[in-house]
């Protein structure tokens, strides 16, 4: 009998304490099993999976797709009548509507910023049916308004991000969108007293209760750092009225707390558990980092440390696919521009990918977040939607420690002094706990800070000699502009013999070392000229990658690294300028750098440049010491932290160059090119910049076809049309195909529906060695 007794006793804590850990709340990717057809095709529905483009276009976009498209779904949900579904679109390109089951369920505008539906009161028990219409076509009413065809940028059709189904209790924490009020919905964090051994501040809490009866709740706070160090925090219990809504505002303090910064990235895993008559009847997770950011009267801190602020700004395109690209994806190009030397990124210019934001956080990349907006200022409907957008942009972003500026006004565009009080004003009101420093290319009183671009000022002083009392500027755009403009200044007379192409910073790979040089050299100037102003407190160069743009048929090209994000000589240039003893994660690449930039070939320059953080370098030719040299410091690099290095050679001798670099007479790093010989084989690569292929949703990587000598040599000159071929595994290949290699490169897109078994890609060429890469599934 006391057998008995014991085990339903056993059975009956067993189930409370499952009761107690039961978790209402849900969140399924809902990207799979799609339909999708162009209304303009009147063609058959085509399976497809989310994110989606709305067509694949050309590498060079001329006349991109416009108009609208229809995307559909079947699908089941459990729909208890204690339950809500939700779905939250994370970006759709730019006018959605919505129906459940042939009922209108939204309408929503704009293509850069989510929107969530409830779709509880449509649903059947079984059998449901989503449809979307997706139109992409011009629109002054809402952002950016400015039509393509004379658009800086491009804005690809599709639910190019992507879309999630959401379940929770009838009594659940809110989305900030969805919720739609003034500082609140969801979850709001902020830390507003912060040093080394202390950090205070509030978590705030949006719950609805859509009982009809009232609801006695309580909060509990689980803070978990990065070593599984738990903290927890109760709230005092509360009542929550039948259909209503309520603000729960939590104190949280944190001994010795563990600070965000960009060379240590501490996050803390937030979870808040909402219990209503001891039941969890919601869980919400988010990761947050603390950290202090303040401008002060001499320039800008980070955690109480002065910091000159280094980034570039970056369009979220990729080639062919356009917007639609997955969370790896994003995570590989934020990835790609710490490894560049940066650890600031401005989100031209429009706000980017939720997962984009999420690398910035986990990498240590300051973010600048942007309005979307270039040269358009529309009418009264325009701006009431801009003055939204600003609302929902500070409503989704406003937990990620990474953003640090708020970019609340529309890019290169005359705005009106009302708006721009407005536009202020609603950043501050949707962020009144801190983290709210408002900036504007305009030069106006109602933002914080001042971000021109280099070229908005008058060579040869640009913003070197601004003074307006304590006033700080970013400078948010340099080193494209002003040199396609022909205004530069500074040292182009020595190079008097360039031809107007080759003076400008627009540089495809494939125009050779001499322009790539003259690229690079272009972003020393303007970086090193930039840092002679006393009120500039840090900048971000244009741009990261090259892009297409609505209102030119061709690349823009002044990225550092090409549109398949190969590097440039200026990716090098960049890399060199952080310090050697600066210390990042395993995975990003620090420490001693050295490049030669120069192929050594008959043609190559015979001042031979290398970007080194180093003390000194050493030059040799066939294994003979050139030289070994300082950096060379004059009037275009005396403020970098690492002005390069400069060898002149007497005349071109085939073979090696090695260069060694030292720090404190020490060898720490080398670097070697060869001349190359002549095409031999291909050599196949892939990148993955050290995060795996997703196995269970769409992904893409770029894959590399390389002409080579027999030493492995890339041909920089190489132009060979280049055949890719699947030999086995369940993916596609986007892209031109064959395709012509450019600067000796060839490159191909590779998406992977979901990735559990390895794909082998051959690719072949006439006249050369073809080569097969096998890329197999992380065993992570």
């Amino acid at each position: 009998m006391k057998f008995i007794l014991r085990n339903v006793l056993f059975l009956i804590l067993l189930f409370f304490v499952e009761d107690i850990n039961s978790q209402s709340r849900t969140k399924v990717n809902f990207g799979l099993d799609w339909e999708f057809k162009r209304e303009e095709t009147n063609s058959n529905w085509e399976k497809i999976t989310i994110p989606h483009t709305a067509r694949i276009e050309n590498l060079v976009v001329i006349k991109q797709f416009q108009g609208t498209c229809w995307y559909q779904k079947k699908f089941d949900v459990v729909n208890s009548k204690n339950k809500k579904v939700f779905l939250y679109f994370e970006g759709v390109m730019q006018e959605a509507d919505v129906w459940i089951n042939d009922q209108k369920a939204t309408n929503h505008k704009g293509g850069y910023l989510p929107f969530m539906v409830d779709v509880t009161p449509f649903l059947k028990s079984k059998g449901n049916t989503i449809k979307v219409k997706v139109n992409n076509e011009d629109n002054p009413d809402f952002l950016p308004g400015k039509p393509l065809k004379d658009l800086d940028f491009n804005y690809y059709g599709g639910i190019y991000r992507n879309v999630y189904l959401i379940t929770t209790d009838k009594l659940y924490i809110t989305n900030p969108i969805q919720a739609n009020t003034k500082a609140s919905g969801g979850i709001y964090v902020n830390f507003n007293d912060i040093n080394k051994s202390k950090a205070s501040g509030i978590v705030q809490v949006h719950l609805k209760n859509e009982f009809a009866v009232e609801k006695n709740a309580n909060l509990t706070f689980i803070l978990t750092d990065n070593q599984g160090k738990k903290l927890e925090f109760k709230s005092e219990a509360f009542r929550v009225n039948a259909n209503s809504g309520r603000t729960i505002t939590q104190n949280i303090a944190i001994e010795n707390p563990k600070l965000w910064s960009i060379y240590n990235p501490n996050r803390y895993n937030l979870e808040v558990q909402l219990i209503s008559n001891n039941k969890v009847a919601d869980v919400y997770s988010e990761k947050i980092g603390i950290r202090k950011s303040e401008i002060k009267e001499d320039g800008y801190y980070l955690n109480d440390e002065k910091l000159y602020i280094t980034g570039t700004n970056q369009h979220q395109e990729y080639p062919y696919l356009g917007y639609a690209i997955s969370d790896e994806a994003q995570y590989r190009d934020a990835i790609k521009i710490k490894n560049a030397g940066f650890d600031f990124v401005r989100m031209s210019h429009y706000p980017h990918a939720e997962a984009f934001l999420d690398a910035c956080d986990e990498l240590g990349i300051l973010v600048m977040n942007s309005l979307t907006g270039w040269q358009f200022f529309g009418n009264e409907t325009f701006q009431k939607n801009a003055i939204q957008d600003i609302r929902e942009m500070a409503r989704r972003d406003r937990n990620h420690p990474s953003v640090i500026f708020w970019e609340a006004s529309l890019n290169e565009t005359q705005m009106t002094d009302d708006f721009m009080k407005l536009a202020s004003k609603a950043l501050k009101e949707e962020l009144p706990l801190g983290n709210n420093c408002t900036a504007s290319w305009i030069d106006n009183d109602n933002y914080d800070l001042f971000i021109p671009a280099r070229q908005h000022g008058k060579a040869p002083d640009y913003w070197t000699k601004y003074n307006k009392g304590n006033r700080k500027i970013f400078i948010a755009e340099y080193g494209d502009w002003e040199y396609y403009a022909q205004n530069a200044g500074f040292n182009q007379t020595e190079f008097a013999n360039l031809k107007e192409e080759e003076r400008t910073s627009r540089q495809l790979r494939a125009h050779g070392e001499k322009r790539l040089l003259q690229q690079a050299y272009n972003f020393q100037e303007a970086a090193n000229s930039n840092r002679k102003g006393q009120q500039t407190i840090g900048e971000a160069n244009w741009v990261m990658f090259d892009y297409n743009r609505g209102y030119s048929p061709d690349l823009e090209s002044s990225g550092i690294s090409d549109i398949f994000r190969i590097p440039k000589f200026a990716y090098a240039f960049y890399q060199s300028q952080r310090d050697a003893n600066v210390v990042l994660d395993a995975n990003l690449i620090a420490g001693p750098l050295l490049t030669i930039a120069n192929n050594w070939t008959e043609t190559s320059p015979l001042n031979v440049a290398v970007y080194s953080n180093c003390d000194e370098v050493e030059l040799y030719l066939n294994d003979v010491l050139v030289g070994k040299q300082k950096p060379l410091i004059n009037e275009s690099s005396d403020r970098l932290n690492h002005p390069p290095f400069v060898f002149k050679m007497d005349k071109f001798v085939a073979g090696t160059l090695r260069a060694e670099g030292f720090i404190n007479g020490k060898k720490v790093v080398s670097n070697l090119v060869k001349t190359p010989e002549k095409p031999s084989k291909i050599e196949l690569a892939y990148d993955i910049s050290s995060k795996p292929i997703n196995p269970d949703f769409p992904d893409m990587i770029f894959v590399y076809a390389k002409i080579t000598d027999e030493n492995g040599t890339v041909i920089p000159t190489a132009t060979n049309e280049v055949t890719f071929s699947l030999w086995n595994g369940k993916a596609e290949l986007i892209g031109a195909n064959p395709v012509k290699a450019e600067a000796g490169i060839a490159t191909i897109i590779l998406k992977t529906p979901h990735f559990k078994k390895a794909i082998a890609i051959n690719a072949a060429s006439l006249n050369l060695q073809t080569a097969t890469v096998e890329i197999k599934p992380s065993l992570k």
